[in-house]
């Protein structure tokens, strides 16, 4: 089989259809370190949703790919001091991990609404990214009641050295909060290239995958 991206792509959306069976889910590639051109390539081949995490690169794929509809999410950790800059053409905030990160994403210019995801952090480090599980509620409130951001929903990574499967049980837990907060924040991204299968038995509706399609980022010049 070609090693092509988009033959990757196709491959992985019938992987897809098979473990789904016909429930919607939004396939995220995640393109960080790679080049335009392989964004390109995937959106010729009928993809539009796009993940980066690293500012100012994911700045520029935006700019340079605006003319071809795609939606951007940003997947990475999300730095107050370029979470404004972000926003302006990230389409979708996967990371928002505190309410001192909505303040600053409110102030500065005004910008369409974002959608928003409360990061949970599923360790027991609280240097992990995320939010402290106890205290998903209240985050999620706040982005609720926010003017910039529209909740949609949670977000995770599988913590190291843990069978996956149990770590996105718990996430499920803290989703059903959060449609409890807002009925309409119904989306759970988790899942990446390993473990979508069990992100996608527990109620994943995102999935985050970066190798399996598009192969190994190039590294860092």
């Amino acid at each position: 089989m070609t090693d092509a991206p988009a033959a990757r792509l196709a491959a992985f959306l019938e992987q897809l259809e098979d473990a789904r069976r016909a429930r919607g889910v939004t396939l995220i590639v995640v393109t960080k370190r790679h080049p335009a051109a392989l964004v390109r390539e995937l959106a010729e081949a009928g993809h539009r949703d796009f993940g980066e995490s690293r500012h100012p690169e994911s700045r520029d794929k935006a700019e340079e790919l605006a003319g071809l509809g795609l939606t951007w999410h940003f997947v990475g950790q999300l730095q107050r001091n370029k979470a404004r800059q972000v926003a302006r053409y990230a389409d979708v905030l996967h990371s928002i991990d505190s309410t001192e990160l909505v303040e600053v994403l409110e102030g500065g210019d005004e910008r369409p609404l974002r959608d928003a995801l409360v990061q949970v952090n599923l360790t027991d480090d609280p240097g992990r990214g995320g939010v402290a599980p106890a205290d998903v509620d209240a985050l999620a409130e706040r982005v609720a009641a926010s003017s910039a951001l529209r909740l949609r929903g949670v977000m995770a990574v599988a913590p190291l050295g843990e069978e996956p499967g149990r770590a996105f049980e718990r996430l499920a837990r803290h989703a059903e909060r959060v449609r409890a907060i807002d009925p309409d924040a119904r989306w759970i991204s988790a899942g990446m290239s390993a473990d979508w299968r069990e992100a996608l038995e527990h109620g994943a509706t995102h999935l985050r995958i970066g190798t399996a399609i598009t192969g190994n980022r190039p590294a860092d010049g």
